[in-house]
């Protein structure tokens, strides 16, 4: 059993109906990272000074030191970028989720009471702002634990909401498995909050973003002046405003105190603030507004996903897909299924791999397991319940005696040249439909009917699909 865990799918081509308050096109949601004093630092107890997201090109961790000139960058964010950004949205009335690193946040009384003042959502930005990728498991989930407990005592209560980072490939998971949270946003991965099954719980995610982010101020390829910032986020909201009129996506924007702080960038930011105040249907809400709305209005519902059958499963639901063919699942479950199988489009996929990979002579017992079309077993009522269901949806179970009569003459014909029943998507057609292709196809030769009448098995095989799998 082979099985691929990555996602990609997600919603597909028909997302769900967002629903945001008011009819909004678009939700905006501005993130600010509180970090500073949260990373890499000697004082803090680690190996070296940051070297991560500053305006220093090419920083390099300095293993044993202080690194003056880094400390003083993210200085600046505490100091004077994060009331730069403080005045301008509560001056503007948009509030703010604020990912606090809880370390950061026990270091910043003022600040941290500025927040809860203005109305701001502080959710959990870890303990450290610290590389998680090679953290022993147990010491990740030590980590998680100690961050929701210091954040609590600074701020008075609980983060809801979760985001890392820097984090683990078991982040999610752990984050998860503590129970607590709303939401979590380590992934990049939509425009929409969507469910995550992690054992027995359903978490969301609400997707985050590395690129309407002024992080790229401070990495290559990246922003230089605030109006390449404004430009961007600009080109993104247009576009996500314009597909609301049909389908309301969600917007993240990303920023740090240390960066968008500083006067030469945050003009870009205020340029754009002032832009989407003047569009109608703009919801501006906290990370944990929107988890909420998406609880209220898209609650988690688990189904029997393919990818997770066992083999008995699998093969008693799609074993008759392909008529009378169950060996056709039972190759199709060995393949490396994930939750892009978990739709009528991806376990017909699977299906007709093997259909295809399968032998001449395979196929063909494929073909001839197939039945006449109104013919005896329809007569004597011994058809499937798929094949009854279907030639009965293009009236072949209601002929006269002429059609009855010319439908026996035809499919003895087309048997005794092909060497197999004529297989056509009957609900693709009606009865003259069906008969006019009957008269075309017949004259043809039989490897060209070889490979039509296995098309015809595969648009059967996805048919019956999509009636299993709405």
């Amino acid at each position: 059993m082979q099985r691929y865990p990555r996602n990609m799918i997600g919603y597909g081509p028909n997302p769900p109906q967002a629903n945001w308050p008011g009819g909004a096109r678009v939700a905006v949601q501005f993130v600010l990272n509180y970090e500073e004093g949260g990373e890499n630092n000697i004082l803090h107890g680690d190996a070296a000074s940051e070297a991560f997201l500053s305006d220093i090109a090419g920083a390099a961790m300095w293993p044993g030191q202080r690194h003056w000139n880094m400390e003083s960058i993210y200085e600046y964010g505490a100091r004077a970028g994060f009331w730069r950004l403080h005045r301008l949205f509560t001056g503007m009335g948009i509030p703010l989720t604020i990912y606090g690193v809880a370390t950061a946040l026990a270091r910043a009384p003022e600040q941290v009471k500025a927040m809860k003042e203005a109305g701001w959502e502080i959710a959990s930005h870890g303990l450290k702002w610290v590389e998680h990728k090679d953290m022993p498991e147990n010491e990740e989930r030590a980590a998680i634990a100690e961050a929701i407990r210091l954040h609590t005592e600074v701020v008075g209560e609980r983060p809801r909401g979760w985001y890392t980072g820097r984090c683990s490939a078991n982040t999610v998971r752990l984050v998860a498995e503590e129970g607590g949270f709303d939401y979590i946003s380590d992934t990049y991965d939509d425009d929409l909050p969507y469910w995550l099954e992690v054992g027995d719980r359903d978490q969301l995610i609400i997707p985050y973003t590395l690129e309407a982010n002024d992080m790229r101020f401070a990495v290559s390829p990246g922003w230089v002046t605030g109006q390449d910032f404004y430009q961007y986020l600009k080109d993104a909201f247009d576009m996500l405003y314009a597909e609301g009129s049909d389908s309301p996506k969600m917007m993240s924007v990303g920023l740090h105190c240390r960066l968008i702080g500083r006067p030469g960038k945050i003009a870009g930011l205020k340029q754009f603030l002032d832009y989407i105040q003047g569009f109608d249907g703009v919801w501006t809400p906290r990370r944990i507004e929107i988890a909420h709305h998406w609880a209220e209005h898209h609650p988690a519902k688990r189904v029997e996903r393919p990818s997770q059958m066992t083999k008995d499963r699998f093969v008693e639901l799609y074993g008759g897909v392909f008529e009378h063919s169950p060996w056709i699942a039972e190759r199709a479950w060995n393949l490396e299924l994930g939750p892009a199988h978990d739709t009528a489009t991806g376990v017909h996929s699977a299906l007709c791999r093997m259909f295809r990979s399968a032998s001449e002579n395979e196929r063909l017992g494929v073909l001839t397991a197939h039945p006449d079309l109104a013919g005896k077993l329809a007569a004597a009522k011994q058809l499937t319940a798929e094949s009854t269901g279907e030639q009965a949806s293009a009236g072949l179970d209601a002929l006269t005696d002429q059609e009855r009569e010319t439908f026996t003459r035809l499919n003895t014909e087309y048997t005794d040249k092909h060497g197999f029943p004529f297989i056509i998507a009957v609900r693709d057609h009606d009865k003259p439909g069906i008969l006019a292709a009957f008269e075309r196809r017949i004259g043809n030769d039989r490897a060209t009917e070889f490979a039509e009448a296995c098309r015809q098995v595969e648009r059967i095989a996805e048919l019956r699909l999509k009636e299993l799998l709405a």
